[in-house]
Order: structure tokens, then C-alpha cells, then sequence
């Protein structure tokens, strides 16, 4: 019994972290792809929304210039509102890019 070897250990040890940074890499992968997405899917839609708003302005001053104070600062908070939307994408993107719980792991594959 006492000359049994014991296992190694430290093999064991890095197989387990080489397979846990690859995994950590991966979900990062994964959460640039979705955050790159993201922000292409909400500048789409806010780009829709605000051409909509644009062109339901200009008709309405076309129609009737005397409103057109009235219609442009509107015009302009809707704007706002919508560009709004966008700003919150990317505040989620940059969550999803740096403030997951691998994040360490990550950078510590990065550091020289």
C-alpha cells in the first residue's frame, strides 16, 4: 500500500482550466456576436422610426405652415424618444460585452 502512486494532479488541474477558458472564451464569442446584433437590430428599427416621424412632420408643415413651431418641437421629442431606444441597446450591449461573470477569465487570457 505504500508504494502507490498517487494521480497527477496538476495535469488534471490545467486540462480543467484550458477546458473552463475555452468555455469562458466561447460565451464571450457569444455575447459580442448577440451584442453586435443587438445594436444592428435597434439601429435598424430606430432608423425606421425616426424616417417615419421625419416624413409625417414635413407633410403635416406642408399642409399647414402655420403649425410648423408647434409640429417641429414635437417632431423633435419624438426624435429624442426614439433615439432614446437606441441608447439603451447599446447600454445592454456594453453589459454584455464587459459585465459577465467570466470577465476576469477573459482578460486573463489577453494579458501578456
Amino acid at each position: 500500500m505504500g508504494n502507490r502512486k498517487k494521480p497527477n494532479n496538476i495535469s488534471t488541474r490545467k486540462e480543467v482550466n484550458s477546458s473552463m477558458e475555452a468555455k469562458a472564451l466561447e460565451f464571450f464569442i457569444a455575447c459580442v456576436t448577440a451584442a453586435g446584433f443587438g445594436i444592428a437590430i435597434a439601429a435598424f428599427g430606430c432608423g425606421i422610426g425616426q424616417g417615419l416621424g421625419l416624413r409625417a412632420a414635413v407633410e403635416g408643415i406642408a399642409r399647414n405652415p402655420e403649425s410648423s413651431g408647434k409640429v417641429t418641437v414635437t417632431m423633435l421629442i419624438g426624435l429624442a424618444l426614439i433615439e432614446s431606444l437606441c441608447i439603451y441597446a447599446l447600454v445592454v450591449a456594453l453589459i454584455l460585452i464587459f459585465a459577465h461573470p467570466q470577465a476576469s477569465s477573459i482578460a486573463a487570457l489577453f494579458a501578456p
